[in-house]
């Protein structure tokens, strides 16, 4: 019972710790860039 409780234990520890890394790391969003493209309007 006691190997059961230490495994629960680490596998929350592991899962904390992988949740604050994409927490920290997962916030990664690129620099907004301004793209211009012509556009041929048919107004016939």
């Amino acid at each position: 019972m006691a190997r059961l409780l230490k495994l629960v234990v680490g596998l929350a520890i592991v899962g904390f710790v992988g949740l604050a890394g994409y927490a920290y790391l997962g916030d990664l969003a690129p620099t907004p860039q301004e793209t211009r493209q012509p556009v041929t309007l048919d107004a016939g």
